[in-house]
């Protein structure tokens, strides 16, 4: 199936993929824009698992603060180059992040960084939650570990979904944008100031 101009145009302004990347994931899925989409995030998300190994020192330290100045967010978010740091893209990642930490209210980047005593806290309390509710013996470690993964997705900022589009994570939006811009980004920390906390 032949691609149009209007297709590689579209499919370009939707995903901010570059010209012939639009034209080939086109034709791939014969025409069909939402497999074109698909192929294009599966290509970004390989392409962001190679270049994470690369060092970032680069990027912005952003600051947003909630209208009535009640809740503030301080977020460090780094790149590959300066270069990258200044463009009005990686700009607007770094103030989306720092809204998603002032609206979701995570309590570590990854899951890595969460106090090993907190987690086993959780898992304690979820083991207790499940007997209580007379799961047999055998599989409420199972049921602890699901409900630990929940607590994970709800407090972890990488996992958690992305404020703007539930049907992301953090992770994607930032493998994603890996992909566009080509170099290695890290959210590297954050602190949510609330009033009276």
């Amino acid at each position: 199936m032949a691609v149009t101009a209007e297709q590689v145009k579209a499919l370009r302004e939707k995903t901010g993929a570059g010209i012939m990347d639009c034209k080939r994931a086109l034709s791939e899925a014969n025409g069909d824009f939402d497999k074109a989409i698909e192929i294009l995030r599966k290509k970004g998300i390989a392409t962001a698992q190679k270049k994470s190994g690369r060092e970032a020192k680069e990027g912005l330290i952003d600051a947003y603060i909630h209208p009535g100045s009640r809740l503030g967010v301080l977020v460090e978010v780094n790149c590959e180059t300066d270069f990258v740091a200044r463009t009005d893209e990686f700009k607007s990642l770094v103030r989306n992040i720092a809204m998603q930490v002032a609206a979701a209210n995570p309590i570590a980047v990854r899951r890595e960084d969460i106090d090993p005593a907190v987690v086993e806290k959780e898992l304690e309390i979820y083991r207790a939650q499940a007997k209580d509710e007379g799961k047999p013996d055998h599989i409420v470690d199972r049921i602890a570990q699901g409900r630990l993964e929940k607590f994970y997705q709800e407090n972890v900022l990488l996992e958690q979904p992305y404020i703007r589009d539930p049907n992301m994570t953090v992770k994607q939006l930032i493998e994603e944008a890996i992909a566009r811009l080509g170099e290695n980004i890290v959210i590297r920390r954050f602190v949510r100031y609330q009033l009276g906390e």
